[in-house]
């Protein structure tokens, strides 16, 4: 019965969180609660009571301040296509939300989603680089150099409130929900005050900050994606199939499955290529399919995103994955050029330098 709550609840949850309400006032003191140990973490972080590691490679961390995804996979997915035509020898790390049992290993394109979670295998796929999971960022960063040792940058996926792995850049990705309600959790989607203040520690620069929306209409200050779903479905084994096949008069009527933090976003975006729905499904994020009621999708054929694909393909192997076309403006790889070419001179004429500890 609670797992059929939960759905439920989340949905209430992000409609309080769009704008000020009953719901949020009513959770507004536990807000309160959690923006107070927000504060005092971060605290202990830039007394030195809490130490901060730095690793062998210059380090990115893609995150939010809003709960539920807003576009960080894509982010990490153009960051590394992007440093790699740039000659680089990159690698990604992820603590691999979801996943089954706690242990440092490196992603391959065969990995089970289960072992290593649907994000970091999606990354793997997409950009065939190095990629790592670990119990902390810290340990997977660590065994990846220790594999790869001649890795110059390490993009984090997620982690910009996990401060003990040392950053030399953050991105942080907004959706069409902006801030919300401005409130903290729970009373809002917030994990942290915003505009965002990096973590200030004694006798080290403070990390520089992008922010990269890939929503319609932007609140506030950032550079802007544009997202789109690619004209073509992928089969099991790599193979295209055009959208308008799907659309074809006597083609099975479509039933698109989603579990990811929006689906919608997802539906919305299929309707917009008029594909005909004959149903969508919304799952939690990070569905792991195993107990899908099958006789559901008899007579259907199913498209879902690359990243429930992973883990739908075992289950449901004639289903599409329908892949996002993800597009950050030039500006965006231009300020994020100029600012990793500052922190290399910066880090040149300074005696910490890149060294492990």
């Amino acid at each position: 019965m609670l797992g059929a709550l939960r759905p439920a609840v989340h949905k209430t949850l992000l409609r309080a969180w769009t704008k000020p309400g009953g719901v949020a006032a009513l959770l507004w003191p536990l807000s309160l609660i959690y923006q107070c140990l927000v504060r005092i973490r971060r605290q202990l972080y830039s007394s030195g009571a809490f130490k901060t590691q730095r690793v062998g490679a210059r380090v990115i961390v893609v995150g939010n301040v809003i709960a539920g995804g807003a576009g960080k996979t894509p982010t990490v997915i153009a960051l590394v296509q992007h440093l790699r035509a740039q000659g680089q020898r990159v690698g990604v790390i992820s603590r691999g939300y979801g996943r089954e049992g706690t242990a440092c290993v490196e992603v391959h394109c065969d990995s089970d989603p289960r072992t290593v979670g649907d994000e970091p295998l999606l990354i793997q796929r997409a950009t065939q680089c190095p990629v790592f999971v670990g119990p902390t960022r810290h340990a997977a960063a660590a065994a990846l150099l220790a594999r790869y040792p001649g890795t110059e940058t390490i993009v984090c996926d997620d982690g910009l409130q996990h401060y003990g792995l040392y950053r030399d850049l953050e991105i942080c990705v907004f959706d069409d929900r902006g801030r919300g309600n401005g409130l903290h959790l729970p009373a809002g989607p917030l994990r942290e005050s915003w505009p965002r203040r990096p973590v200030a520690r004694a006798g080290q620069s403070n990390e520089r900050l992008l922010v990269l929306h890939t929503g319609g209409r932007p609140a506030f200050a950032g550079y802007r994606a544009q997202r789109s779903l690619a004209p073509f479905a992928v089969e099991r084994d790599g193979t295209q199939v055009s959208l308008k096949t799907l659309s074809a008069t006597g083609a099975p009527a479509l039933v698109a499955l989603a579990g990811i933090a929006q689906p919608e976003s997802f539906f919305s975006m299929l309707r917009a290529l008029k594909l005909p729905l004959a149903q969508t499904i919304s799952l939690p994020d990070h569905y792991t399919f195993n107990s899908a009621p099958h006789p559901i999708y008899e007579g259907y054929r199913l498209v879902c995103t690359e990243k429930d694909a992973v883990k739908l393909w075992p289950f449901a192997p004639q289903a599409l994955a329908i892949p996002l076309v993800f597009s950050p403006e030039p500006a965006f790889f231009a300020a994020l050029d100029s600012a990793l070419a500052e922190r290399d001179s910066a880090k040149l004429s300074s005696p910490h330098g890149h060294k492990t500890t």
